[in-house]
């Protein structure tokens, strides 16, 4: 399972009316790597967190941050992907800090690590927060002005203003950058853990890796 609108990671192809980015293509490699099949479910972050902690799916591929928090639901490869949060804010917008959010409302994506951060500053900021499914509507509730900031992944939020001309721009520094990686429920499929990291390896080896970072422009 994976999210369905988190570009460059996983996004809706309007030509094709598939879902496309650089989880898809990863998994994708890994898999013809591994030769092992596999049925992708585009239904959103959380979701796929839930149908993944269910049962209902064996794993999932969306951008996902790991963290002490999150082993101990789920276990995790190794990271294909290093990043971290960043604050956006309308492209007109004088926000510049942190502190030029007092008192202000913030969005917020659902189950993401942009959430975590704004809940730990909350309170030392008084801030609200508006809670959003998906990135789209968490960007647009700040392009309107209905929340003074977001936080986001930067490779994400980076593309949606360069590819999408979302009107807005990042302020300051990234925040905690981390690793990405392929979850499975704990204690279950470690197979999978194992297949994705041998082929993750391999790609790694052969220089595919860096090829489909560069396609995305990393």
């Amino acid at each position: 399972y994976s999210d369905n609108a988190f570009p460059p990671f996983e996004y809706l192809d309007a030509a094709t009316g598939k879902h496309v980015g650089l989880d898809m293509d990863i998994l994708a490699a890994i898999a013809e790597d591994q030769g092992f099949a596999y049925e992708m479910q585009n239904v959103g972050f959380d979701p796929a967190m839930g149908a993944v902690e269910s049962g209902q799916a064996d794993g999932m591929i969306a951008g996902m941050t790991i963290t002490e928090e999150r082993k101990a639901k789920y276990d995790f490869s190794d990271g294909y992907f290093v990043d971290g949060q960043i604050m956006a804010v309308a492209a007109d917008s004088t926000i510049a800090s942190l502190e030029d959010l007092r008192g202000q409302n913030v969005a917020a994506k659902i189950g993401t690590m942009s959430t975590q951060y704004v809940e730990s500053i909350k309170d030392e900021y008084n801030l609200t927060i508006s809670y959003f499914e998906d990135s789209p509507t968490m960007y647009a509730a700040v392009v309107q002005g209905n929340s003074v900031a977001c936080f986001e992944d930067r490779a994400v939020v980076g593309w949606a203003i360069e590819s999408n001309g979302i009107a807005l721009k990042t302020v300051g520094d990234v925040i905690e950058p981390r690793e990405y990686g392929f979850a499975v429920k704990k204690g279950e499929n470690p197979e999978l853990i194992e297949m994705f990291n041998a082929g993750l390896q391999n790609l790694k080896d052969s220089g595919a890796y860096d090829e489909l970072l560069a396609k995305y422009g990393y």
